[in-house]
């Protein structure tokens, strides 16, 4: 019986990938045998067809491996759940490519999830490369949060909704319920993925660990933000390959979300707003640049914020 199958998804990222398979591997004790109690882990890569010497570097180094080759890039949501159905663990580690897991990370996640069979997803703390905390313990986002979260209005929200919103009053060492934590680093339990499906491929990227959560939550699981347990980010390296999609996607996943749980006509006003601030956002680069300021950045703004008002953030 395998205790637990880790995930990752994988695009031109072979360097990175190198080191979190490495850091799985180096997990003591975590791939011995089961007659000593300890658990069983299998890993599962599904490469969506990097141009790198992804496929070749994992073949030769990481021969244990499943390696799930793609022939097309599937994205991040679709290569998830092509795994998840391959998966034959009791539980199951959505893992980004561009992580490190540290101590005994592995092994304590999965005994956290035998110790409390009420908590359906457990996610660790998460360090930034430079030794700062991530923000990967979060509460559901409100409507008056969606106005101010990744906009250029979030420096002026209410410091008490933020905090609030990235569950800022719990200690970044502490182990406490959230309503959801961030995908570079989840642990779900098999029965959560039996009830609820996978994630949603209508999320192209950003926002399908929310909605999974918030379904988790749902069929009355807990989620649990482990602080005691902890793992490094590297963070953005797959999204800074796809420019101004990056922009699209989180924004169309956004609308998305709050369409499915706050309804059509919030929806279509928060996308009317999000347009209008892109709007806004391409005139101001437009003058700056016009004002002979760092005219190159203003350009590679203006034609990001150009994409992003073309594609009209229709929500899938």
């Amino acid at each position: 019986m395998v205790d637990c199958s880790v995930i990752i998804v994988s695009y031109n990222v072979a360097d990175l990938l190198s080191a979190c398979l490495h850091s799985i591997f180096a997990q003591p004790a975590a791939f011995t045998s089961a007659t000593f109690g300890l658990p069983l882990v299998e890993v599962l890569v599904v490469d969506s067809a990097s141009s790198d010497n992804t496929v070749s570097r994992v073949q030769r180094q990481f021969p244990q491996v499943r390696l799930i080759a793609c022939q097309y890039n599937i994205g991040y949501t679709r290569g998830n759940n092509l795994a998840l159905r391959q998966a034959r663990g009791r539980h199951l580690l959505l893992l980004n490519p561009d992580t490190v897991l540290h101590g005994t990370a592995l092994t304590d996640l999965i005994r956290f999830m035998d110790l409390y069979p009420d908590v359906g997803i457990v996610g660790p703390h998460t360090f930034n490369a430079d030794g700062t905390t991530q923000a990967t313990r979060r509460r559901f986002p409100t409507r008056r949060i969606a106005f101010f979260e990744s906009t250029w209005l979030q420096p002026y929200a209410p410091k008490e909704w933020l905090r609030h919103y990235y569950a800022q009053d719990i200690a970044d060492d502490a182990t406490a319920d959230v309503d959801w934590v961030q995908g570079s680093a989840l642990m779900a339990r098999r029965e959560v993925y039996e009830q609820v499906g996978g994630l949603d491929e209508q999320y192209v990227m950003f926002s399908e660990e929310l909605d999974w959560c918030r379904r988790a939550r749902q069929r009355g699981w807990r989620v649990v933000y482990k602080g005691d347990t902890s793992i490094t980010h590297y963070g953005g390296a797959s999204t800074e390959q796809v420019g101004a999609l990056k922009h699209i996607y989180f924004q169309q996943s956004k609308l998305r979300y709050f369409r499915l749980y706050h309804g059509r006509a919030f929806a279509a006003a928060l996308r009317v707003f999000l347009l209008a601030s892109y709007a806004w956002q391409l005139v101001l680069e437009a003058l700056k640049g016009l004002l002979g300021s760092q005219r190159s950045l203003r350009m590679a703004r203006i034609r990001t914020y150009w994409r992003v008002l073309r594609s009209g953030l229709v929500p899938s």
